[in-house]
């Protein structure tokens, strides 16, 4: 018969874990390599706005008919000598940085790809994609919901006292404001999600601070909204309150 042979506990394999966290390429650079990087990155980004609010303007004409769809049929005027010129500049110049925004994207990533792990790489995709379709998406929930819903109150509101003519250039200004406020507002789940795949922010500690959530994003919509109307303070709000949640969801699918 032979003894027993006493078998030692195996140990995890920790080697895929440690890949994980390791810098695929560890190269060392200098401050001023950082430096003129970052400047690098930087002039591409605004070569390619350039660039884009120049072919914007060439059809600026077709934007703004487009963006004044909205106000239902309200005069526009132009209060002084230049006002539709400089307000074209500006729709060219908004719509140019919309236009380059994949463009900027890629630099960003470029620039700060060296520093990631191959863990915080695999989120890059993702986050990108998912970060462009949600800021489109603010983009036409404003311009489909938002804006409507905030011209419908203001000229509804002394229709039978004053007559609704509006200055061109305070009309864009109230426009492209709120439409890339609430763009920017939509990142919210992908900020959700970046925190809970870092080990920063689990799905239930995001969910245990409801209550602050709800009053942030109150605060939040009354800050973005360029109107003072509560309709359109309130439907920003409850969109944000909504991709928060969901955003608690997706984090909670993921594991975290």
């Amino acid at each position: 018969m032979t003894p027993d042979v006493e078998t030692l506990p195996q140990q995890p394999d920790t080697s895929e874990t440690d890949n994980l966290d390791e810098l695929p390429n560890d190269v060392e650079m200098s401050l001023f390599d950082h430096l003129e990087e970052l400047r690098r990155r930087i002039f591409y980004s605004l070569l390619a706005v350039a660039v884009g609010a120049i072919g914007c303007f060439v059809a600026v004409k077709y934007i703004v008919q487009l963006l004044e769809i909205p106000a239902q049929g309200v005069k526009f005027l132009q209060l002084a000598p230049g006002e539709y010129f400089f307000v074209s500049i500006k729709v060219a110049g908004y719509s140019g940085l919309l236009v380059a925004t994949p463009f900027i994207l890629y630099q960003v990533i470029q620039f700060v790809l060296p520093g990631l792990t191959r863990r915080e790489r695999r989120l890059i995709a993702p986050v990108v994609l998912g970060s462009s379709i949600l800021f489109f998406v603010g983009l036409g929930f404003s311009y489909i919901a938002l804006i409507p819903a905030a011209l419908k109150f203001f000229i509804s509101y002394g229709a039978d006292v004053v007559e609704q003519a509006w200055s061109i250039e305070r009309y864009f200004e109230f426009v492209l404001l709120l439409m890339f406020s609430t763009g920017i507002a939509f990142q919210v789940p992908i900020i959700q999600i970046l925190l809970g795949n870092l080990g920063i922010v689990s799905s239930s500690q995001m969910l245990s601070g409801w209550r602050i959530v709800i009053l942030g994003a109150v605060i939040l919509g009354a800050v973005l909204t360029p109107s003072t109307d509560p309709l359109t303070q309130s439907l920003l709000a409850g969109a944000v309150i909504g991709l928060y949640f969901g955003g608690i969801g997706m984090v909670k699918l993921s594991g975290k």
